[in-house]
């Protein structure tokens, strides 16, 4: 019985890079109603910001018309965008949230 030929029958074996995910900014956005001090309590509550950091983020919404709250990957910023806006809602207010992919420009 002959043996198969051993060299003919190479096995490639190939590397995968893992790459790092692709992160999303959580903005909050400008309306004329949700009160500054909610959003200050959503921003110390969900993103674990400082009062100080709070402030400065709801400012910029308020001046500018938008504010990063958070940079997360797309899973993690599209939960937050969901519990944020439900709990608006419930409290009565329009507060309105949007994840982008962090490398577009804004809105």
């Amino acid at each position: 019985m002959t043996r198969p030929d051993t060299a003919s029958r190479t096995q490639t074996l190939e590397r995968t890079r893992t790459e790092r995910p692709r992160l999303w900014r959580v903005l909050l956005l400008n309306d004329d109603y949700t009160p500054m001090e909610f959003v200050v309590e959503v921003l110390m509550g969900h993103f674990h910001k400082s009062e100080a950091e709070a402030q400065v983020i709801m400012l910029a919404v308020h001046h500018k018309g938008q504010g990063v709250a958070g940079v997360y990957t797309r899973d993690i910023a599209e939960t937050k965008v969901a519990q944020v806006t439900a709990e608006a809602r419930a409290g009565g207010f329009p507060l309105r949230l949007v994840a982008e992919p962090e490398d577009e420009g804004p809105l």
